[in-house]
């Protein structure tokens, strides 16, 4: 789709939902589902970026998510080890920094966490987009860490209560990214999930009912359209006639 005339968001948001119940409606199992979960990501990922957005952040694995089974964890673990290194090759030939937003401690595995960080390096100079995959992610455990830390520079004197502001208490969450202008959950799930909480406070929401394996370059074309409809206000009024 040409999208010259479309209004294109700086930062979209994907809440990945609905592979397990993609996969089970055509016998297969949730593994299944998990890895065309995965091809999809990196064939919409590149599409995305192709189209001119600037930040996509994606929803790949919340803390809750380890209250699932053992085997279906173990299996998303192993995936994600097993895929990213390719999907780190692919992202640097299109110049994508990868980032990724959440904790780095048990449960998540030692090897994933050494696969994160390894990944950060090696993506950190890219400067054509920036994908930011949130693994063992919660919107809560942001806001509060967030505050730790400024809690912290406060005690050190090394920043002032009066310092902080709504505008740079986005530098201390996990990664400092432009607020979210597009949230999109597939599968027909109408809730946010403790998903970026604090960036979300003005994004669209768009929640088709197609699952995340079958939401294609076509599906994601139909979110920008209705995006483009949209009349983004900020609390205001008119102030589409201002650019984005």
């Amino acid at each position: 789709m040409d999208y010259s005339n479309l209004k294109v968001p700086t930062h979209v948001a994907i809440i990945l939902d609905g592979n397990g119940r993609w996969a089970q409606e055509r016998g297969l199992s949730r593994s299944q589902g998990h890895e065309a979960g995965f091809e999809n990501l990196k064939n919409l990922s590149q599409y995305i970026f192709d189209k001119g957005i600037k930040v996509l952040s994606v929803y790949a694995f919340s803390t809750e998510n380890f209250k699932r089974s053992k085997e279906e964890v173990d299996f998303l673990m192993n995936l994600f080890v097993l895929k990213f290194e390719s999907y780190r090759k692919l992202m640097n030939k299109k110049g994508i920094k990868i980032v990724f937003s959440g904790e780095r401690r048990e449960p998540l595995p030692q090897r994933v966490i050494d696969l994160i960080e390894k990944i950060e390096e090696n993506t950190k100079n890219n400067q054509k987009g920036i994908i930011n995959i949130c693994i063992n992610y919660g919107g809560h455990s942001e806001i509060v860490n967030a505050t730790k830390k400024i809690c912290k520079l406060v005690m050190e004197n090394k920043l002032s209560i009066d310092e902080i502001n709504e505008e740079n208490f986005n530098h201390y969450l996990f990664n400092d990214l432009p607020p979210v202008d597009l949230l999109i959950r597939t599968s027909g799930e109408i809730r946010i999930s403790n998903f970026m909480l604090y960036q979300l406070s003005y994004a669209e929401m768009y929640f088709p009912k197609t699952y995340f394996p079958a939401f294609d370059s076509d599906e994601f074309d139909k979110a920008i359209v209705e995006y483009t409809k949209r009349d983004r206000r900020f609390g205001g009024i008119n102030y589409e006639n201002k650019d984005n």
